[in-house]
């Protein structure tokens, strides 16, 4: 039987993103969007309830002494024909770090000095309109801070990525 590990590890491109981490996680979901649509769907989910979390986590980041950085003054979003695939560019408040249309998207979050995490998306496809979307996040510890912060954050963590994976097999923005 073919794991979902199976699945990304087959493009060697991301095992770089995969291995050696602290937390690795993985979940996965079916629908009958692009990769570009659902990436631009989950990164455009930002109901009330996830900007609450956003607030409450600027006061977790100054008890910890984390870099602090500028919330946009309106939330982002993105259409799929928007959505970057190059390097180096910013999709939302991400960092594009390696991509293959139709196949997969990796990116960064901002620079830190307590961990480092990818978000990405390996793309499935079951038939011509119907994919399965492999998420994984994964998070290498560079601090103490790092252990704290994640760990601190992880149960929200996992209802926020189902969430926004939810909205991103919807592939448009939900409020």
């Amino acid at each position: 039987m073919i794991t979902t590990m199976d699945i990304m590890l087959k493009n060697k491109a991301l095992g770089v993103y995969l291995q050696d981490v602290n937390h690795l996680d993985i979940k996965t979901i079916e629908g009958n969007v692009s990769l570009r649509a659902f990436i631009a769907g989950m990164l455009s989910y930002y109901p009330r309830w996830i900007v609450f979390l956003y607030r409450l986590r600027e006061i977790l980041v100054g008890m910890l002494g984390l870099v602090r950085h500028e919330a946009p003054d309106v939330l982002p979003s993105i259409k799929p024909e928007d959505l970057s695939f190059e390097p180096g560019n910013k999709a939302s408040f991400f960092i594009v770090r390696k991509s293959k249309e139709d196949i997969y998207w990796v990116a960064e979050t901002p620079k830190d000095k307590h961990l480092k995490a990818f978000l990405g998306v390996v793309t499935e496809k079951l038939s011509a309109h119907h994919s399965r979307f492999h998420v994984f996040t994964s998070v290498k510890y560079i601090h103490w801070t790092g252990y704290v912060y994640f760990n601190l954050i992880r149960p929200f963590h996992h209802i926020v990525v189902w969430r926004m994976m939810k909205a991103g097999i919807r592939g448009s923005k939900i409020t």
